[in-house]
């Protein structure tokens, strides 16, 4: 009997995507069925590339084909994506950028740009389109970290008469950074309405292009630069960095919190623990709990938040960024093998929260 498209689609439908919860036929990830006697060829559109069950997926393909439909059958599936959004279609302000995300801390020293750094760089080599701003408006170590301290951003006019800003372009990264504008030895001090229109600047008179992810370094604290940021764009999701010990996390905490305010309303991707242990380079499978043990956990548990991933203190990290080539472009480090867990863990829960929440809102904060 002739297999046909009914059956495959039939079969697809007991495939379940397991973040989201539903099957891949009323998802809408079968694309392109093709069959060609015993021959079953079809595309499943994953919602990141940075997916990581994605051969989870494509064996539960298989083997619901070949179990449902015909055990003879010859199953090939492709796997692509297309990145979820969390913002409206009639947005026109950043219209081309999926998905803003604030990486954000309570306390400055936590490693926050570090892990800012890594984490785009996973995202990208995992096929996602990305961009960066560092909005530490006194203190910008991104163009440090990507070797680009000496580099000036370009503007240009448009055909309609506006000028935007070409971002500088490293890794596969777009950046924005105050770095740019201003010598690295002197000091930026500026008062709250002049960092936030520096910010606002970044945002909005920048040539971003098309992105799936926008991620925003913040600086320490909560300060008039959060209020700017969600004031300005709709962001998808808040990440908070930590590292274990007790003032480091309490300090997380109230950035977590500034979030779930019911004016702000962002939502809580998950936390990030930095500097979680300390392994030296020639005992790779030792682990020392310098600063504590558990802290992002307890944190986690307290605010219903996940824990996105733990990285260890190693001295490759530190001289990576300082190198101005960041940890991940390693393939044979150990530390890059977290920092790709965890931009794995992090599209996760972009994709989850772009299916189960609704659109995120420009937040409006009157005083």
């Amino acid at each position: 009997m002739a297999i046909t498209q009914q059956d495959v689609l039939k079969a697809l439908s007991y495939v379940e995507e397991p973040d989201l919860g539903k099957d891949l036929v009323t998802l809408n990830m079968i694309e392109d069925i093709q069959i060609n006697g015993k021959l079953v060829s079809f595309t499943v559109i994953l919602t990141t590339p940075a997916c990581p069950l994605k051969d989870l997926i494509r064996n539960a393909c298989v083997n619901a084909i070949i179990l449902m439909v015909d055990k003879e059958a010859q199953v090939t599936v492709n796997m692509t994506s297309r990145v979820t959004s969390a913002r409206g279609n009639n947005e026109a302000l950043l219209g081309g950028i999926k998905n803003i995300i604030a990486i954000a801390s309570g306390k400055g020293g936590v490693g926050k740009s570090t892990v800012t750094s890594n984490l785009a760089i996973a995202l990208a080599e995992s096929g996602a389109k990305v961009g960066l701003i560092d909005a530490d408006i006194s203190g910008p170590s991104i163009p440090v970290m990507f070797g680009v301290e000496d580099e000036r951003p370009h503007v240009f006019r448009t055909p309609d008469g506006k000028n935007l800003i070409q971002p500088i372009e490293k890794f596969g990264i777009k950046i924005m950074s105050i770095g740019f504008l201003a010598p690295a030895e002197s000091a930026v001090v500026w008062r709250g309405p002049m960092a936030s229109s520096a910010l606002k600047q970044f945002i909005t008179e920048t040539d971003w292009g098309e992105l799936d992810y926008l991620l925003i370094d913040l600086p320490p604290g909560t300060s008039d630069i959060h209020l700017t940021l969600v004031q300005t764009v709709p962001v998808t999701g808040a990440i908070i960095v930590t590292t274990p010990q007790k003032v480091a996390l309490a300090d997380a905490q109230k950035g977590l919190q500034m979030f779930r305010q019911p004016q702000i309303n962002v939502p809580v991707l998950g936390i990030i623990e930095n500097m979680a242990y300390f392994t030296p380079a020639e005992l790779p499978e030792n682990k020392y709990y310098i600063f504590g043990q558990g802290g992002a956990a307890q944190l986690a548990e307290r605010w219903d938040v996940p824990v996105l991933g733990h990285i260890p203190l190693v001295q490759s990290i530190r001289e990576s960024g300082d190198q101005g080539t960041p940890e991940i472009m390693n393939t044979q480090s150990a530390a890059a093998a977290v920092f790709n867990e965890v931009a794995q863990a992090v599209a996760q829960k972009i994709s989850v929260r772009n299916a189960g929440l609704e659109k995120t809102k420009i937040v409006s904060i009157t005083r």
